[in-house]
């Protein structure tokens, strides 16, 4: 049946869903999450790019119910189950992300502006919240047993839900772009570091077009009340049209499982946080970058502005000792695979 917008009486989808699409990316997406388990097999790399695998799954999962669906669209439990699998894995590859920059900034940890390993914390909290004001927001705009005014305060956190998923990004790019700016001002020139980064660019700009899809999509209906006499036409087409959710949704997380699985991080990364460029762009093995807080104070502050105040968080600045490698517990790659042969470190 053509996407031309008009209503299929019954439909729970409004459009009669297509057949084969669904296939399409069920496919593309185990094809992905395959390579991607072979990647972390071959990079040593779970704890870095192991969640590409689980959201591979989850879409997979999302899809195969999406075309058991397609042939049975008056079925509510089985379009419940397709959105809610296919929208819960791109919040996990933004998380993803966070864990990519957080190993970034271990690549290069004196120009980080925050501790490497509060990356993935400080956001993840930020982003738990969020979720918490899109869970509330959905329970109580969807209960129409709720007076109209608490019906109304549900659709005001999910739009503010919406909202704030923006910010946050915008505040990811803007550490990325800060740590970014610092390395070119110090002269590090790192071709590695240079395609980690870029590589991070493109799939968050791929995640927020998808975010921003989200939100013109719920803004088209936030408003609307769903009962007997609403004319299904007066919806907007972004709702009426499935082109819509294959284009900004599927295809542009398809891009990013294949972004991550060609440009996988593990090939510009070191596989130890204890590898990293020194102060002259040398590759160097070191102690590691440690924060001896407490994690819910590292949560609280993650900068650490309490011991930049106290001068406590010099000591955890291994890379001035001696300003140099040679330090004590600071080796040059070449030194250290002088001393101990083919020995294999740990992934950290």
């Amino acid at each position: 049946m053509p996407d031309n917008g008009e209503y299929v009486p019954g439909s729970i989808y409004f459009y009669a869903p297509d057949k084969g699409a669904p296939v399409f990316f069920a496919v593309a997406f185990t094809v992905s999450g395959v390579y991607h388990i072979y990647q972390c097999i071959h990079f040593k790399s779970w704890r870095l790019t192991g969640l590409y695998v689980f959201c591979a799954a989850i879409f997979t999962a999302g899809f195969i119910v999406r075309e058991m669906g397609a042939y049975d669209y008056q079925n509510l439990v089985k379009y419940i189950v397709s959105i809610c699998l296919i929208y819960a894995a791109p919040p996990l590859l933004e998380l993803a992300n966070y864990n990519v920059l957080g190993r970034i900034l271990y690549y290069v940890p004196h120009l980080s502006p925050i501790h490497p390993g509060r990356v993935i914390t400080t956001f993840t909290f930020i982003s738990g919240v969020v979720e918490a004001l899109n869970g509330n927001g959905a329970s109580y705009s969807a209960n129409q047993s709720l007076p109209q005014s608490k019906q109304d305060m549900g659709r005001a956190l999910l739009k503010a839900a919406l909202l704030i998923q923006i910010v946050v990004i915008a505040l990811f790019l803007l550490l990325a772009a800060v740590f970014h700016r610092r390395c070119i001002q110090a002269g590090i020139k790192s071709k590695n570091l240079k395609n980690a980064l870029y590589t991070l660019y493109g799939s968050t700009a791929l995640l927020t077009v998808r975010t921003i899809y989200r939100i013109v999509e719920y803004w088209s209906i936030a408003d609307l009340h769903f009962g007997p006499g609403m004319d299904p036409n007066s919806l907007s087409l972004i709702i009426r049209q499935e082109r819509y959710f294959y284009v900004f949704e599927a295809m542009l997380m398809v891009l990013n499982h294949y972004l991550m699985n060609v440009r996988h991080p593990r090939k510009y990364l070191p596989k130890s946080t204890k590898t990293y460029l020194d102060k002259n762009g040398r590759e160097t093995t070191g102690p590691g970058y440690k924060d001896p807080r407490h994690f819910l104070v590292t949560i609280l502050d993650p900068f650490d502005l309490v011991g930049l105040i106290k001068g406590r968080d010099k000591k955890t600045r291994f890379w001035d000792n001696d300003n140099a490698a040679g330090a004590p517990g600071v080796e040059t790659n070449e030194q250290q695979a002088a001393a101990s042969g083919n020995k294999k470190d740990p992934e950290a």
